[in-house]
């Protein structure tokens, strides 16, 4: 019955969509069935915050992800906040119970050793168009910049004599990104190219046309190079971004460093690399130690 109610209520006055109405009623009834297989006699009314919690933990043991379990918290407090404002219960149990918390997926990225096959082994042909694209590739992972950074780059931000770019990031915030000797080097060759290809241009990287490349064109070109050299499910400027990230800290770089060259505002975000290259470590010591066992 107070199901029923709360979900025509949700329809009425909500406007909620079909599918919506039937993840809530589903959610609702899954708590419905765990409280009569605690005591048969319960009722809403007599639901507390031991018995949402009792549910909590059993959902997890379930198998359940802290996602569905958290969407699953969402409706319970909605219904019984609709109960409350109806007279049938004083507080929602539900109020002060914490969702569980999110696992944070780990990066994707490139192993170092598959980026030197890819930067010094591969062929990316001949002409403009291709060392344009093996530039690109290389700004990715020698830099760090997100996608729509590169795409804004002009010839005028890259400072051959300091050997820096500058970079505009997230709210159109700048910073200037060092590169190294093997970069310069690329870098001169490609500038020179560029220049007999579209001198009239200010953007750095140019399509046929010569006009500004787009972000599928850099996506479509990423995903097919690093399909070439690894298995990696996500192939995408983003994943050499984590690829540079994960090398610099892997190689002893401090976490405030790649913070700053990321662009990140807060540490925090920084701090994700941390744990995937302590997950590396684990998986190599692994399988190096002869008693490292299978934890």
């Amino acid at each position: 019955m107070f199901i029923d109610s709360f979900i025509g209520f949700l329809r009425v006055e909500k406007n909620y969509s079909q599918h919506t109405l039937r993840a809530y009623a589903n959610d609702l009834r899954s708590f419905q069935d765990y409280l009569a297989g605690v005591d048969e006699s319960l009722s809403f009314p007599d639901v507390d915050a031991d018995l949402v919690r009792g549910w909590m933990v059993e959902l997890a043991d379930d198998g359940a992800a802290p996602s569905s379990v958290s969407r699953k918290m969402s409706a319970l407090r909605a219904f019984f906040d609709y109960l409350r404002r109806e007279g049938h219960v004083d507080v929602n149990p539900a109020i002060s119970l914490k969702n569980p918390k999110q696992r944070k997926r780990l990066p994707t990225f490139v192993k170092e050793e598959d980026m030197d096959y890819l930067l010094d082994e591969l062929s990316f042909g001949e002409g403009y168009e291709s060392c344009r694209d093996r530039m690109m590739i290389m700004c990715f992972y020698s830099t760090g910049m997100r996608l729509s950074e590169l795409i804004g780059l002009d010839v005028g931000d890259v400072d051959m004599e300091r050997s820096v770019i500058k970079v505009f990031g997230k709210r159109s915030k700048e910073r200037m990104v060092p590169f190294g000797a093997e970069m310069k080097k690329e870098m001169e060759n490609y500038l020179e190219q560029r220049s007999a290809f579209s001198p009239q241009s200010s953007a750095l990287f140019l399509t046929r046309s010569g006009e500004r490349v787009s972000q599928s064109l850099v996506y479509r070109m990423v995903r097919e190079k690093l399909s070439a050299v690894t298995s990696v499910g996500k192939k995408s400027p983003h994943v050499l971004r984590h690829s540079f990230a994960t090398a610099m800290l892997n190689n002893d770089a401090e976490i405030g460093v790649v913070k700053e060259l990321l662009g990140h505002e807060r540490l925090a975000t920084t701090e994700v690399y941390t744990h995937l290259t302590f997950e590396e470590l684990k998986k190599f010591y692994k399988k190096a130690h002869p008693r490292a066992g299978s934890n």
